[in-house]
């Protein structure tokens, strides 16, 4: 015959709750614990492995969520009961012990409890059976207080920031210029790929502007962050998420503060900072002090660039693919094929500078690529004390990146490098090496490091003149 209609919201005396499955245990103290652990820097993965759920869990917050916590991270007020509250109060009812016994014992109204038992119990086998998961799963469900976007809201308000995000580029005549067409897959886009061709005002730059285009319309308001959680949160109904391609970064995810100071590579310790080089390095007065990076071309193809900080003199590496490069599916996590991984550049710098004079080797900066992954063995081996600049910091190495803008003429951006062999990349630094240089008062760097060279081979001390 069945039960009439509305007994439910008899019974418990609130509106009826559609359940979305089965009821998590004590989901929002785990959430806080995740987002917590988020805030602090680690990945979804080891985040939701910390907070005993499982990996995909984690990965399918962080995602729906867009990269910010969806929930408070402040503790729970004392107002509200607390899930071992709950979970005390469903044994000591199996206990058969009294509402206002169960009251006193937990130092709560008995009115509260008396509620608690009536409105947040399980209702599906036709009862009211109390049982805490249930109890702690319908009551945050019941304090949800969705809230309408106020881009949602607001057609107007809406059009104006998706024009200043996704519109058309136009040349001089009005006339709209496409672009390359970019589609969306959901993620940031490639390095050295095509970007979405648009207006792509900041969501700050948005905001600011709306006080001057809408001075005495207070509806035309929004904050920045208002228009970032509408890109970024699934389902607040305002913003299309395929509009994150129009912002600078081009993220499909917020990124938390703590994981961008963590860019940093595990194998450089503070000690290996450009920080702690000695003093002479700076001031350039005794050689023998060098600078690296590498030039990267077409196909993964690279170059290596040593510099000697005083002389100016240049010394390329020659970096050939490996055996099996492009040739084959990508083994992940495999070795590194395309000739520039830490094993291929330690042994390219090695025996460059082996063929100088020990005076003149004597440190090596490089920036925090992985390439030099393996800086500790190419230590032992040519005696180099190397240091690390600072992350996104070139200007630390100007010299080399000087060297490199030179070497673009042989060596344009867009070019496959891989067909340059030793003999003329030899070739080509010893060109390079026969210009004359202002700052070595038109030497040329080869007769600077000959001088250099003569003078340690009669007085065995290194210095400039």
């Amino acid at each position: 015959m069945g039960r009439p209609k509305g007994w439910i919201s008899r019974r418990t005396g609130r509106a009826p709750m559609r359940s979305p499955g089965r009821p998590q245990v004590n989901q929002r103290v785990t959430k806080q614990e995740f987002w917590e652990r988020i805030a602090a820097g680690l990945s979804s993965e080891d985040a939701a492995q910390a907070c005993g759920v499982s990996q995909p869990v984690g990965t399918r917050w962080f995602r729906e969520a867009g990269g910010m916590p969806s929930i408070t991270l402040s503790p729970p007020s004392g107002r509200y009961l607390s899930f071992l509250e709950r979970e005390e109060i469903a044994l000591l009812q199996a206990q058969q012990v009294g509402v206002r016994d169960i009251a006193r014992r937990l130092e709560r109204s008995p009115s509260t409890i008396s509620r608690e038992l009536r409105r947040n119990a399980a209702t599906r086998g036709g009862t009211l059976q109390y049982r805490a998961t249930v109890a702690q799963w319908k009551a945050e469900r019941a304090a949800e207080r969705p809230k309408v976007a106020k881009l949602a809201q607001n057609m107007r308000l809406r059009a104006y920031v998706q024009e200043r995000l996704s519109g058309t580029v136009r040349d001089v005549q009005g006339k709209p210029i496409l672009g390359p067409k970019v589609p969306w897959n959901g993620r940031r886009h490639g390095r050295r790929a095509d970007r979405r061709w648009a207006t792509s005002w900041s969501p700050e730059q948005i905001s600011r502007r709306l006080l001057i285009d809408f001075p005495d319309d207070a509806s035309m308001r929004i904050s920045h962050e208002a228009i970032y959680q509408s890109l970024y949160v699934q389902g607040r109904g305002a913003l299309r998420r395929d509009l994150c391609a129009c912002l600078r970064t081009g993220r499909a995810l917020r990124v938390p503060r703590a994981r961008t100071r963590q860019r940093g590579k595990q194998f450089i310790t503070p000690e290996l900072m450009i920080s702690e080089r000695p003093p002479e390095v700076a001031d350039r007065a005794v050689p023998g002090h060098w600078e690296g990076d590498l030039i990267i071309g077409l196909n993964s193809s690279a170059i290596g660039t040593l510099v000697e900080r005083t002389t100016r003199f240049t010394v390329l590496l020659n970096l050939p693919p490996m055996a099996g490069h492009g040739s084959g599916a990508r083994v992940k996590n495999g070795p590194a094929l395309a000739g520039h991984g830490a094993e291929a550049v330690r042994d390219a710098i090695a025996a460059k500078i082996a063929t100088l004079p020990e005076q003149l080797a004597k440190t090596l900066t490089w920036d925090q690529g992985a390439e030099m992954a393996q800086h500790a063995q190419l230590r032992i081996e040519t005696g180099l004390d190397i240091y690390f600049c600072d992350p996104r910091s070139p200007w630390q190495r100007g010299t080399n990146e000087n060297t490199n803008g030179l070497l673009r003429q042989y060596f344009p951006k867009g070019t496959d490098l891989s067909r340059y062999g030793e003999r003329e990349l030899d070739a080509v630094a010893a060109t390079l090496n026969a210009r004359p240089r202002k700052t070595l008062g038109w030497q040329t760097p080869a007769e600077a490091l000959d001088h250099l060279i003569s003078r340690v081979q009669v007085t065995g001390v290194a210095t400039t003149p």
